[in-house]
């Protein structure tokens, strides 16, 4: 079984756009919060998973019992133009999560 938290090294409350992306798929994350680390529980992770280039660099060290994977991915977040090109920019995002979520849990055979 798997524990999944999402977390960062900054908070920026929840971003109206990406609750809007995850319902065209299906996913509710309109009650998730932007929440920092839990450096406790970060230490205890078996797998820890860092997300966008700046991720790499600002997030603790990763304990090195851990498995760790870095998805350099565009922040959609960052994205600039119209407002259908930075949705665009969301959705590309949350389809290359999906997309690596399902490669891993094939590589782990889950």
């Amino acid at each position: 079984s798997w524990e999944i938290r999402s977390a960062g090294v900054e908070t920026h409350g929840l971003n109206p756009r990406a609750v809007t992306i995850m319902d065209e798929a299906g996913i509710d994350i309109s009650n998730q919060t932007s929440d920092l680390i839990d450096l406790d529980y970060f230490n205890q992770s078996d797998m820890i998973i860092t997300l966008c280039g700046d991720a790499a660099d600002k997030c603790p060290m990763i304990p090195k019992e851990s498995t760790h994977f870095h998805w350099d991915l565009v922040d959609p977040a960052k994205a600039k133009g119209s407002e259908e090109e930075i949705r665009s920019a969301f959705r590309n995002t949350r389809d290359e999560i999906e997309k690596r979520m399902i490669e891993l849990s094939k590589q782990l055979n889950v």
